[in-house]
C-alpha cells in the first residue's frame, strides 16, 4: 500500500493512542466481537458500536474503503500503518453497513444504526397522535412498514425468509397492533388520561409477539442448529428455537419501555399540572420525539445485550433424540444463536 493511501487510512480511522501498535496478519479474529460476549458489559459495548447512529453518516467512498480493508485483512494483506484501533473501527463500520452473509451493502433504513433515529421519530409520533382513529391506523401501519424493511434487510443469507412469510408477518402485525390500539383506546375512555397514553406501548408489544414468531416460523418447525461449546453441530432443536424467539421478543419489548413509558408520564404532568402546552401548542410532537431519542440511544444497545447472542440450554431441556446424541458425546449443555 502506498504512503498516500496509508495516511488516508490513518486520517479516516485515527488511533486513540499515538503509540498504538500496528496490527499483524492473523493477530485479531475480526469474525468474533471485540468484547467478551459472556458478560453483559461486553455485549453492551458490542451493541453500542453496532447501533451507533453516526455510522449512517459514512459515505459510499468510505464504506467501500472499509470493506476493502476488512476483505484484505482476512486474506492476510495488511495495509501499511494500520493499527489495531484502525482495524476495529473499520470492522465496526463494515458491520453496520454490509450484510454478514451476502456482503452486500444494506438499505440504509434497514441497518441497525438506523434503529435509533427512525424509531425515535415513529415512537414520538405514535404517542403524540394516539387519540384519533385515522392517526392510530396510519402510525401503526407506518411502524410495521418500517419493521418489515428491517426484517427484510437483515434476513439470513443462508436461509432467507420468503417474501410470502414477510408479507404475512407484516399484514398480521399491522392488523394486530392497530386492533390492539383501537380496542384499548375505546376501553380507556373511562379511565384517567394517563392510561390512554400507554396504549401505543401495548400495541407495539402485541405486534412484536405476533411479528417475530411468524417471521421465524420455519425455525419453530424445523428447529435451529445447536452445537457443543466448540461450535460442532449436534442437531436442530425446536425447543431451542422457542427460547430464542422468546428472548428476542422480550428484548424488543424491553427496548420500547423507556421511550414509551417515561414520555407519557412527563407529558401527562405537563398537560395536567402546568400551562406549558397552552403556551407552546406546537411542542408535544418534537418534545416526545426528543425524549424518545434520548431513551432509545441507551435502551436499544442495552436491551439487545440482555441475552447472549450465543445462548445456552441444558441438554435435559431439549428433544429426546438430541439428549441421546449429547449423552454419547458427554455433553451436558448445548449452544445456539438466538438472533436479533
Amino acid at each position: 500500500m502506498s504512503a498516500t493511501k496509508a495516511s488516508a487510512v490513518e486520517k479516516t480511522y485515527p488511533a486513540i493512542e499515538p503509540a498504538q501498535s500496528v496490527v499483524k496478519p492473523g493477530q485479531i479474529n475480526i469474525d468474533a466481537p471485540r468484547w467478551d460476549q459472556s458478560t453483559y458489559s461486553g455485549r453492551a459495548k458490542h451493541f453500542f458500536t453496532t447501533t451507533n447512529p453516526l455510522n449512517l453518516l459514512k459515505g459510499d467512498k468510505e464504506l467501500e474503503e472499509v470493506k476493502r480493508i476488512i476483505i484484505n485483512y482476512k486474506k492476510g494483506d495488511v495495509p501499511a500503518g494500520l493499527t489495531v484501533e484502525n482495524l476495529w473501527n473499520a470492522k465496526h463500520v463494515y458491520d453496520s453497513a454490509f450484510h454478514p452473509d451476502t456482503g452486500e451493502k444494506m438499505f440504509i433504513l434497514g441497518r441497525m444504526s438506523a434503529q435509533v433515529p427512525c424509531n425515535m421519530f415513529i415512537t414520538g409520533m405514535m404517542m403524540t397522535f394516539y387519540k384519533s382513529t385515522p392517526a392510530v391506523v396510519f402510525w401503526q401501519w407506518f411502524n410495521q412498514s418500517f419493521n418489515a424493511i428491517v426484517n427484510y434487510t437483515n434476513r439470513s443469507g443462508d436461509s432467507p425468509i420468503s417474501n410470502k412469510t414477510l408479507g404475512t408477518a407484516y399484514a398480521l402485525a399491522t392488523t394486530g397492533a392497530t386492533a390492539t390500539a383501537l380496542s384499548l383506546n375505546a376501553l380507556t375512555k373511562k379511565f384517567p388520561p394517563i392510561v390512554g397514553r400507554f396504549v401505543p406501548f401495548a400495541a407495539v408489544a402485541a405486534a412484536n409477539c405476533i411479528n417475530i414468531p411468524i417471521i421465524r416460523q420455519r425455525e419453530l418447525v424445523d428447529g435451529i442448529p445447536v452445537t457443543d461449546k466448540d461450535g460442532n453441530k449436534i442437531g436442530s432443536s425446536s425447543i431451542a428455537a422457542n427460547w430464542a424467539i422468546i428472548k428476542v421478543a422480550l428484548s424488543r419489548i424491553c427496548m420500547a419501555v423507556p421511550g414509551m413509558v417515561l414520555p407519557p408520564i412527563l407529558m401527562n404532568h405537563l398537560e395536567q399540572k402546568t400551562t406549558f402546552f397552552q403556551r407552546y401548542p406546537w411542542a408535544p410532537a418534537p418534545l416526545q420525539i426528543g425524549i424518545c431519542g434520548v431513551c432509545l440511544i441507551f435502551a436499544t444497545p442495552l436491551c439487545c445485550a440482555l441475552f447472549p447472542q450465543r445462548s445456552s440450554i441444558s441438554v435435559k431441556d431439549v428433544e429426546p433424540h438430541l439428549q441421546k446424541v449429547a449423552a454419547l458425546k458427554g455433553i451436558d449443555e448445548l449452544h445456539y444463536n438466538k438472533g436479533l
